[in-house]
């Protein structure tokens, strides 16, 4: 199936997922924002929380979805496989709750996409051999399909329905390998009550903009002229020049009243909705900024660890021993991509967390930096002496409990661009954005303590910064990295390893019997 099947579980249950390796790449699965407690061996990193399904393998995740509710997803964490595995995990309340909001006529998930006319595994390891850019994607899909707009069967363009005075919900996930998207419904407000599975206080938009990873549960109103509408995505390009796909998918969202199913009529052609700029930041800022836990939050206020990434692309000088093919990226480099200056490399035989739980040496080091090893400015003329990372794969020690404070920066290292990134095994509270150099004495005043929303994944703003804080309650290991693929590929990502506390309740769980070795 394409998508793949949509998990639709309540708040509080197991889940048990055996998953069948039928194709011909290794795989694995990861359950994107679900919490996994103590039960990191069901995360699905490859690498990370365990060795890949080998095809013809199989592995069994087990895991507990516990207070979480509404949109999450699943997705192939094995090179480019994401591509095309994936789909929607919905959580409701638990028997006898509600929503927070009326409850919607009829749910109706919006998993956006992004397709190649190749093998994307083909596609990376081309990339991967001449150290350029990868080619960028044919089409946006909506739940599998591009829609009306490119030159191929619209026959099977996605409808969904409406009536008039309906309220409805739509779960939007943007699941693109590595693009940022606008999301309108021409002539339609939506009103936001929910992203990455945790409730917003409800505000109203016509435009949303997801990054990659990124879920976003809005309200639809069958308020307007019965007729049929297009529901629009295409890119948000923050990376100047960088090339991208600049095509839009389409989906119908139709009135039952303008459908022309059963009789034969001439179906009015759907309206279209003006979409924003390909580099409308402003219309970012304003939406991200509107988010708002729906409750007061629990937010950590004395920090055990106060953390500075800078996050970024880079470029490496060409090895002596490689050839000028071998070198594509800009100047005759290779394109590479790093945190702290520490271009993040994958074991190979054994996962991090294999390696941890079992004690075995030299998988692993945990001198990852806490600040950037050189001071500079970040969002400035960047000296060219720092475009080339150093590669390692370091971890950062948190002790079972500690309350973490991460500074996120973006560089203009090559390009400054809007970053989406992602937290294995926790949510975070999103205390403040802003533009240019994180400064600690203006920007602190900044801070939402009261109610900033509670994500998995955040968009890092162009040639700006983050602030996120949660607390390291989740014994084992966890990739937090960027969730444009492109940019996992080279390395933009570093891990923590979460040590565990005292007793079986803070302790991670001995590894399956079926763990995939390497």
């Amino acid at each position: 199936m394409f998508p793949g099947p949509t998990l639709e579980i309540k708040n509080g249950d197991t889940l048990e997922v055996q998953v069948v390796n039928k194709g011909r790449y290794n795989v694995t699965i990861h359950w994107h924002g679900v919490r996994q407690m103590r039960t990191g061996w069901a995360d699905g990193p490859e690498f990370v929380t365990q060795c890949p399904i080998r095809p013809g393998g199989s592995y069994t995740y087990r895991f507990t979805v516990q207070g979480q509710e509404g949109t999450l997803w699943w997705h192939a964490h094995s090179s480019w496989l994401r591509a095309t595995v994936y789909g929607a995990l919905i959580i409701r309340p638990r028997e006898g709750k509600s929503y927070p909001f009326p409850k919607p006529k009829r749910e109706t998930p919006i998993i956006l996409g992004e397709w190649w006319d190749a093998n994307p595994i083909d596609v990376v390891r081309e990339a991967t051999r001449t150290g350029a850019a990868p080619n960028v994607s044919d089409a946006y899909t909506i739940n599998a399909q591009p829609g009306d707009l490119y030159k191929c069967s619209s026959k099977e363009t996605t409808v969904v329905p409406i009536d008039s005075g309906e309220t409805n919900l739509l779960r939007v996930i943007n699941a693109a390998l590595n693009q940022p998207l606008f999301f309108k419904v021409a002539n339609h407000k939506l009103t936001v009550v929910g992203a990455d599975a945790s409730y917003t206080k409800p505000f109203t938009t016509s435009v949303l903009m997801l990054g990659p990873g990124q879920t976003t549960d809005v309200l639809i109103r069958g308020d307007q002229p019965p007729s049929r509408y297009y529901m629009a995505a295409r890119a948000y390009q923050s990376a100047q020049n960088a090339p991208f796909d600049n095509t839009t998918t389409t989906a119908i969202l139709e009135y039952k009243s303008a459908s022309c199913a059963a009789k034969k009529c001439n179906a009015p052609t759907p309206i279209m909705p003006s979409l924003p700029a390909y580099n409308d930041t402003n219309t970012v800022t304003t939406f991200s900024q509107s988010f708002r836990s729906l409750e007061k939050a629990e937010v950590p206020t004395d920090i055990d660890e106060s953390l500075f990434f800078t996050i970024g692309l880079g470029l490496n000088k060409c090895p002596p021993n490689f050839r000028k093919r071998r070198c594509q990226g800009p100047n005759g480099t290779r394109f590479t991509a790093s945190m702290n200056n520490v271009s993040f490399v994958l074991p190979r035989n054994f996962s991090l967390l294999q390696a941890h739980q079992q004690g075995i040496p030299g998988v692993f080091t945990t001198d990852f930096p806490a600040n950037p090893p050189l001071k500079f400015d970040y969002t400035g003329n960047v000296s060219r002496s720092l475009f080339q990372p150093v590669p390692g794969t370091k971890l950062y020690k948190l002790k079972y409990g500690s309350r973490v404070q991460i500074v996120l920066q973006d560089t203009s290292i090559v390009t400054p661009e809007n970053h989406p990134i992602h937290l294995h095994g926790y949510d975070f509270y999103i205390i403040a954005q802003g533009f240019g150099n994180f400064d600690p004495k203006k920007d602190t005043s900044k801070f939402n303590l009261v109610d900033p929303p509670l994500r998995n994944t955040v968009g890092v703003p162009v040639n700006g910064w983050a602030v996120i804080r949660f607390v390291a309650d989740n014994p084992g290991v966890w990739i937090m990295h960027c969730h444009l693929d492109v940019h996992i590929n080279w390395g933009l990502a570093m891990a923590f390893l979460v040590e565990n506390g005292v007793g079986e309740l803070q302790t991670i769980q001995p590894p399956p019997p079926d763990l995939p070795i390497c």
